[in-house]
């Protein structure tokens, strides 16, 4: 079959940022497509197989349309860009970009950068609860935290308030020096950086220092009904079923609530019941309360991690299989042992 080439022109402020340094992204395409493209005078031609070259063309305009829009080409975007040209779902990058929630104190904005993401956002807004599981650099919580921060400074909450269980993370750290907010401090740093970037500094020091941001162990929720507020609890995996029910509980009138977690990243003693899988089958089904599952797919922290997640994740279902062929055999031999 003979090779088929299309022409495509693009402006060229765009040419620069859609290649990458060294024309990286050009030549991931053509790795993953199978197709040559190559710069004649301004246009660009690509040949290969047709159908993998009109795929190849839909995510250079795809690429084309955020450029115009002003958005960073990254190496990210490029990568999700060829994954939805494989599956042809034409559009979808431009929609997401589309969406932006609210802009960092560098005038960065934040948008969710993949159809997992964009689903989040979109049950955030739809629902009053919403679960939002997944693995680590999904953007769960920095997602959950924009949202926070938009309806604050839109007035649609009063305050804002952030928590997450005070638990080690697989290691024993004996007693931490200083007062009471030292020592729960390094627990809660993930949610204070992300506050730093999208807030800024001086205006987090002024909203908290007037109790409109609350950060704080998921202890201090206790006995308290949380009236117009946004709450986010992060690593919500690593909750009992008593103090989950014991958070969910304190949801009062005009709030609305995001519950981060990743059941891989459980720091629980052995034997311990999670609160978020006892939450999860427990609150299926209610209204206005959603369930978000992000996946390996969704990570947007560098390629190497997305690749780690994957690798555990193939990991641990081969374990589980494992496991699981391991029980059918022992059941197996207790029946021949029990059988007259």
């Amino acid at each position: 079959m003979s090779d088929f080439t299309i022409k495509l022109d693009i402006p060229t402020e765009h040419m620069q940022k859609i290649f990458g340094m060294q024309d990286a992204y050009v030549k991931k395409l053509e790795r993953d497509f199978d197709v040559a493209v190559i710069d004649r005078n301004g246009s660009i031609m690509i040949t290969g197989r047709e159908e993998m070259v009109r795929k190849a063309e839909n995510v250079l305009k795809e690429l084309v349309l955020l450029s115009s829009r002003g958005s960073d080409i990254e190496e990210q975007s490029v990568d999700y860009a060829i994954t939805l040209g494989m599956e042809e779902k034409e559009g979808a990058l431009a929609q997401m970009d589309a969406d932006c929630i609210c802009h960092t104190v560098n005038g960065k904005p934040v948008k969710p950068k993949t159809l997992g993401q964009k689903a989040y956002v979109d049950a955030i807004r739809d629902n009053m609860l919403v679960f939002g599981l997944g693995p680590a650099g999904t953007g769960k919580t920095y997602l959950a935290m924009a949202m926070a921060i938009s309806a604050f400074k839109n007035d649609e909450v009063g305050r804002i308030i952030l928590t997450r269980p005070a638990i080690e993370a697989g290691e024993k750290l004996g007693f931490l020096p200083g007062d009471l907010q030292s020592k729960v401090d390094p627990y809660l740093r993930p949610l204070y950086d992300a506050l730093y970037q999208i807030m800024g500094a001086e205006s987090f020091a002024k909203n908290m220092e007037k109790g409109l941001i609350e950060v704080a162990p998921l202890a201090y929720m206790r006995g308290r009904t949380l009236d117009n507020a946004y709450i986010i609890l992060d690593e919500a995996q690593n909750t009992t079923p008593a103090q989950m029910k014991m958070f969910l509980t304190r949801i009062g009138f005009g709030s609305k609530v995001v519950v981060t977690g990743d059941n891989s990243q459980k720091d629980l003693p052995a034997g311990t019941k999670s609160g978020l899988d006892i939450a999860a089958k427990v609150l299926k089904g209610i209204d206005d309360i959603a369930f978000c599952t992000l996946t390996s797919k969704d990570v947007v922290r560098h390629p190497l991690v997305q690749k780690i997640v994957q690798a555990y994740e193939t990991y641990e279902a081969r374990e589980e299989r494992g496991r699981q062929r391991e029980r059918e055999r022992t059941g197996l031999r207790e029946r021949r042992v029990r059988k007259p």
